[in-house]
Formats: C-alpha cells, structure tokens, sequence
C-alpha cells in the first residue's frame, strides 16, 4: 500500500505563484514516476505532469508548460509542483499520483493516488 499526501494548496492570485508537495510513504516501489492530475468543477479529470523517478526527464501538457515547473527530492520521497502565473483556469483540485514509469501517464491513469489539495486561482 502507498500511501500520498499532497501539501500547499490553497487560494493564489493570478500573476502569483504556489507550490503543491506531495510525499510518498509506505510500499512504494525502488523507482516509480510522479505526476499530477486535476479536476475542475464541471469538468472531467485531466493529466498535467509527470515526472520521472530520478528527476531527469519532466513532461507537461501545453497548457501549463512554461508556467508550472516540476522537482523532486528522491531522499524525500516528495515531490513538488512549482506554479508559477496561474490562471483562474487552472482552478481544480490537484491529485498526486505514482505510476511505475512516466510512459504510463499516457494511459491516463495512475496506480496510486492522493486524497487531493484544492487550488484556486483569483483574478
């Protein structure tokens, strides 16, 4: 059992900057991606990020590439999601996410999941 625990959300200004975390404890693997998926009120659940188990490889979806930046700390087991000029639709609720390899977000999935960290986003 794996057990994420997303931090940092809350309500940011648009022009402003957050930074969601999320550790992972319990029966995780050697090496495992991270990544993040949404969901906004109304909406369906739609993939953002991922991030590979060493930090060396990061994919975003275009809408927020270039404003949101990916990290992780292996020693930590977190990883964190700097977002930088969010945009009131980037309102949603954020879900922390692991998968065994970053290829597998392509699937639009993901095999463990976080409770989830609201962000909303003011104009």
């Amino acid at each position: 059992q794996v057990q994420l625990v997303e931090s940092g959300g809350g309500l940011v200004q648009t022009g402003g900057s957050l930074i969601l975390g999320c550790t992972a404890s319990g029966r995780t693997r050697s090496s495992y991606a991270m990544g993040w998926f949404r969901q906004a009120p109304g909406k369906e659940r739609e993939f953002v990020a991922t991030i590979s188990w060493d930090g060396d490889f990061t994919y975003y979806i275009d809408a927020v590439k270039g404003r949101f930046t990916l990290s992780r700390d292996g020693a930590k087991n977190t990883m964190y999601l700097q977002m930088n000029n969010p945009k009131p639709e980037d309102t949603a609720i954020y879900y922390c996410t692991t998968n065994p390899e970053t290829r597998d977000y392509a699937l639009g999935t993901a095999d463990n999941w976080g409770q989830g960290t609201q962000v909303t986003v003011a104009s």
